[in-house]
């Protein structure tokens, strides 16, 4: 009995230094992943089961039934006037469809259309964003993660880019070589307005931001009033 004693205490400090390797691996891991995330080059792991099939996961499925191509709807009828004032709407039921080959944002309540507004985007604007500095504007199904006012822009809206399904893309991009294993999937991407005296670069539709959706400041002021976080946004080609 004693022989055997001795030869379980003698193996309990190789099991504590095998269970401590594990922890530092582990712990090691774990900072890797964290500080990978917020270089960009891998999701958050909150993330991790929505991106994982990467292969297998369909694209979500368009909400919104655009207006004939060309077509201004109360362009110049404040949003007021054909919606009613916010406080008296339920603004959960209000969502945005973006057109890029439009140039056109409208603003839908409970499915249906009530103003247009005009619109540029990034300098690249034909294209899917999938990765940081390609200048263009994602497309998908976004969610207003944020809204503050803006010292040059007049207001940002913030988006939720890049969501689960714009990790899926840019990570068939790097699998099939369209973009470089190396590159960040970029995020901050909002809408907002133009720097003061800039409406001009709307009227032209010069698409002049680094992927952000710009509008007069007039517009977004108004469409500022109507959403809040979690208002979904859905950017089309």
């Amino acid at each position: 009995m004693r022989t055997l004693d001795f030869q379980k205490n003698e193996k309990s400090p190789i099991k504590q230094q095998r269970w401590i390797a594990g922890g530092l691996l582990l712990g090691c891991a774990a900072t890797g992943y964290f500080l990978l995330s917020r270089l960009d080059l891998i999701m958050p792991a909150a993330q991790l089961p929505a991106v994982l099939c990467v292969s297998g996961c369909a694209d979500d499925a368009a909400m919104h039934k655009p207006l004939p191509k060309g077509q201004v709807l109360n362009e110049e009828i404040p949003l007021t006037t054909t919606l009613g004032l916010p406080n008296e709407k339920d603004l959960s039921k209000v969502s945005l469809l973006i057109e890029k080959s439009q140039h056109r944002v409208t603003l839908y309540y409970e499915s249906q259309p009530f103003k247009t507004y005009e619109a540029v985007f990034g300098t690249a604007p034909i294209g899917d964003k999938r990765f940081e500095g390609d200048r263009k504007t994602p497309e998908g199904i976004f969610r207003i993660h944020d809204l503050y006012p803006h010292d040059q822009w007049s207001k940002f809206i913030w988006l939720d880019y890049p969501t689960p399904e714009s990790w899926r893309r840019h990570l068939r991009s790097k699998q099939t070589g369209e973009i470089p294993t190396s590159a960040t999937i970029g995020g901050e991407i909002g809408i907002h307005g133009v720097p003061d005296g800039g409406d001009g670069l709307i009227d032209t539709r010069s698409n002049w931001t680094w992927g952000c959706i710009s509008l007069k400041n007039s517009d977004v002021d108004e469409i500022y009033k109507f959403v809040t976080h979690g208002t979904v946004v859905e950017i089309i080609p």
